[in-house]
């Protein structure tokens, strides 16, 4: 049976196709796709039209690919889309270097042709795990468009309340409404606090507690109180002032409830990955973390061995040696996803803070901690081990599913 390797270059809206054989033979030289429906439609009859099994391979995008791989594989064809690196290091066989989207497409379809056996279908999964990771990066734009809002207001607040944002430390609620945010909006200027006797302000606080459906404490009560007299504004106490702090809040809040909603959206799609029981039963892994590095880290078939993992994260430790010389001392390699990175320093960070005993990858960066090795080293060699055990268990347990229930 004839073996129809078809490389797609894909770009936005477009896509170059060429189609080889064993040995170098062209069935189709590279040709223009638009990615339209009669464009795909077309393209689709054309594969068809080809005697043999035909295997098409791309390279799997932020975005660009997906239309294309969907209706690809919703036509019934078997659709793989590899990594970019991996097509980027397969040899050229070439001294030359050639950059266009009919040679890339080219050789694609000779990588699809080398690797002809251990091409991945494309499925629902992929398409699930993309819009988790679309979802990840809107939440990590929206994650620092908060803090850039959270800075502000306090910015803010230092010349009207000095220090009141520090009054709390409640997390944000599911509509993204936090405690520390809502009594500034309420108690924006420090006099609504210390022109009231502190009966009447304790009393008025219970009242915009038990109104707003939060805990009150007499004593965090008498705190603020104290704390207020002894305060020194800057702003003067007019409507301007207020206008500029209510917008502030405003801005804050929206971009707060985006987060929590996005938050909520990714555990959704995340709990339809097999895999999510195990990853969330890690410890320092929560709704919000789980999700993010599934997101990041994505199907771990892909990847061959432990250390693959590690170095797609960049916690791996480089290596440095020539002859005799090795260098025992090398910086990790840093050249992996950053945005996984950071997601598994704030699994560490979690970690750190609840000093689970039972948890080995706590336990191993306590150890290095001990041995007076820097924060950056120990959180590192804890995210390297975190990942391989996270590696080992996601796999074992995938193994043990029905290969319908992951593919």
């Amino acid at each position: 049976m004839n073996m129809n390797a078809v490389g797609i270059d894909v770009s936005k809206g477009k896509s170059t196709v060429a189609i080889l054989r064993p040995y170098g033979e062209i069935v189709s030289k590279p040709f223009e796709v638009r990615h339209t429906s009669s464009g795909i439609r077309s393209l689709i009859e054309h594969i068809r039209a080809i005697d043999g099994e035909s295997r098409i391979v791309m390279e799997h995008t932020e975005h660009h690919h997906e239309p294309l791989a969907h209706e690809l594989s919703r036509a019934g064809l078997f659709v793989s889309a590899v990594n970019p690196k991996l097509i980027k290091d397969f040899g050229g066989n070439s001294l030359r270097k050639v950059k266009s989207d009919k040679a890339d497409s080219v050789k694609i379809a000779r990588y699809a042709l080398d690797s002809w056996t251990e091409l991945k279908h494309y499925s629902l999964m992929d398409e699930i795990r993309n819009q988790l990771k679309t979802m990840n990066r809107q939440f990590d734009s929206y994650m620092k468009h908060k803090t850039a809002m959270k800075n502000n207001l306090i910015g803010i607040i230092d010349q009207t309340f000095p220090g009141a944002n520090a009054f709390f430390d409640s997390p944000a609620r599911e509509d993204g409404s936090q405690k520390w945010v809502d009594f500034i909006a309420a108690y924006w200027y420090v006099d609504r606090v210390r022109k009231l006797s502190l009966n009447a302000f304790i009393d008025h606080y219970q009242k915009w507690c038990k109104h707003k459906k939060y805990n009150f404490s007499q004593s965090k009560a008498e705190e603020i109180r104290g704390t207020a007299k002894e305060l020194v504004p800057v702003l003067p106490k007019d409507d301007l002032t207020k206008l500029i702090i209510k917008q502030a809040v405003e801005q804050l809040n929206t971009a707060s409830q985006t987060v929590e909603q996005l938050c909520v959206m990714m555990n959704e799609a995340a709990s339809k990955l097999p895999e999510y029981p195990v990853v969330m039963a890690m410890k320092g892994v929560g709704k919000s973390l789980g999700p993010q590095l599934m997101a990041e880290i994505g199907d771990v078939s892909r990847f061959t061995h432990k250390g693959a993992i590690t170095a797609f994260a960049g916690v791996d430790p480089g290596v440095n040696q020539s002859g005799s010389y090795e260098q025992k001392s090398v910086p990790t390699s840093k050249r992996g996803s950053g945005t996984l990175r950071k997601t598994l320093f704030q699994v560490m960070d979690v970690l750190i803070k609840t000093k689970p005993r039972d948890d080995p990858v706590y336990l191993f960066m306590d150890k290095k901690r001990a041995q007076g090795k820097p924060y950056y080293v120990y959180m590192t060699a804890g995210a390297n081990k975190f990942l391989r055990i996270y590696y080992g268990r996601v796999k074992e347990y995938l193994a043990s599913l029905p290969k319908s229930e992951w593919l």
